[in-house]
C-alpha cells in the first residue's frame, strides 16, 4: 500500500506531542473493553482508511461508505522493541480527540462491521524473525486491539516476512483473542507459490485466518494457476493469480481481489468496477471470463478490497457502489 504518514500527536501509550493544538489529553487507559462486531459476512467487501492525508478524501471512519465490510486502519509501524507495532492517530484526519476516533470504531462495530489495525504498508518495515520479535508483535497488537476496540489485524509488510516467525506471532495473538479477524494483502510476487513466505504464513494460520487480499497492482506480469504469463489491468490476471491461491491450499473463503479505487491510488493497475466484478463472476459462476478459465467454480470466494476507502471516495465512491453491491450478491 501506499503510505504517505504526516507528522503525529497521539499514540497508543497515551503520549501528547508539544505544541500541536486542538489534540486530546490521553487516549482511553489500557485495557478497554472491545465492542466485538458481527462475524465477517461470507461475502466481504475491505478497505483501507487512510490514518494520513495524501491527496484523497480525508475521510474519519464514520465517513466510510456502509458497503465496507472490513475496514482497514492503515498503518501501525515499528516500535522500539524489535518486532512490536505501535499506531498514532494522525492530527490531518481531523479527530480532537483519541476518545472520538474510538467512538467511531464502536459505531462502526455496532453497525456489523470489523474494524481492524493493518501493519506495515510501504513504509512500515515491522521485522519479526526470532522468538522474541515474534511475542513482542503477538503482545503489542494485543495491547492495540485492547485499547482501540481494533477486531484484529491485517498483515501488509511489503519488505519481505519470515514465515516461520510470523506465523508464531499470529498463532499467539490468536491464543489471547481467540476471536481475532486475521487479513493479509500480499503483493503480486509474494503469491506466487506456495512455498513463499507469504503464501507459507496464510497457509500457517490457515484454521483462523480470515481472507488474503493480495494486492493486484504495482505489479508486473505474472504467471498464472495455467503457466501462462499475465499482463496486470485485465480479467485473466485477477481470475489467473486467485487461481494459484485457490489451488494451493487456501480456502475459497479466504481469497479476496485487491485493486486500486483509482488511477491515483497506486502506480499501475487500476481497472474498472466492471473488471474486477467480471472476475468475481469468472471465479464463482464461470461466466464472463477472459481466455483464462478456472478449473471449478469457487461460490465461497471471500470477495474483494480496494486501496483505499479515502481514494474510493475521491471517485465518487464507485468500488463501494459497484464492488460492493456485486460482492453482497455473490452466490
Amino acid at each position: 500500500m501506499l503510505a504517505g504518514t504526516a507528522a503525529a500527536v497521539l499514540t497508543a501509550a497515551g503520549v501528547l506531542a508539544a505544541g500541536t493544538a486542538g489534540a486530546a489529553e490521553a487516549p482511553p487507559a489500557p485495557p478497554a473493553a472491545r465492542a466485538g462486531g458481527a462475524a465477517v459476512p461470507k461475502h466481504a467487501l475491505t478497505g483501507y482508511w487512510q490514518n494520513f492525508a495524501n491527496g484523497a478524501t480525508v475521510q474519519k471512519l464514520k465517513d466510510v461508505d456502509d458497503a465496507y465490510d472490513i475496514i482497514a486502519v492503515s498503518f501501525a509501524e515499528a516500535a522500539g522493541q524489535p518486532g512490536a507495532a505501535t499506531f498514532t492517530l494522525d492530527p490531518a484526519v481531523g479527530y480532537g480527540s483519541v476518545d472520538d476516533f474510538t467512538a467511531d470504531i464502536k459505531a462502526e462495530q455496532a453497525a456489523g462491521k470489523s474494524v481492524i489495525l493493518s501493519v506495515g504498508g510501504e513504509k512500515g518495515a515491522v521485522s519479526v524473525n526470532d522468538d522474541a520479535s515474534a511475542r513482542n508483535f503477538a503482545d503489542s497488537v494485543g495491547r492495540l486491539m485492547d485499547t482501540y476496540g481494533f477486531n484484529g489485524v491485517d498483515i501488509d509488510l511489503e519488505n519481505g516476512l519470515d514465515a516461520t516467525y510470523m506465523t508464531k506471532a499470529l498463532k499467539e495473538l490468536h491464543a489471547a483473542h481467540g476471536d481475532v479477524v486475521v487479513t493479509m494483502a500480499p503483493q503480486t510476487i509474494d503469491m506466487q507459490s506456495p512455498q513463499n513466505a507469504y503464501f507459507k504464513t496464510a497457509l500457517g494460520i490457515k484454521d483462523f485466518l480470515t481472507v488474503v487480499n493480495m494486492q493486484y497492482y504495482n505489479s508486473g506480469a505474472m504467471n498464472g494457476c495455467d503457466g501462462k504469463v499475465y499482463a496486470q489491468g485485465s480479467v485473466d490476471f485477477l481470475t489467473s493469480l486467485a487461481c494459484i491461491q485457490l489451488t494451493g491450499g487456501l480456502d475459497p473463503s479466504q481469497v479476496g481481489i485487491g485493486v486500486p479505487a483509482a488511477s491515483g491510488a497506486a502506480g499501475s493497475g487500476h481497472v474498472p468496477p466492471s473488471v474486477v466484478n467480471a472476475a468475481l463472476d469468472c471465479l464463482t459462476r464461470a461466466t464472463n471470463c477472459g481466455s483464462f478459465k478456472p478449473p471449478k467454480t469457487y461460490p465461497g470466494l471471500r470477495g474483494a478490497m480496494t486501496w483505499s476507502t479515502n481514494w474510493d471516495a475521491a471517485g465518487g465512491n464507485e468500488i463501494a457502489g459497484q464492488v460492493g453491491a456485486h460482492v453482497h450478491d455473490l452466490p
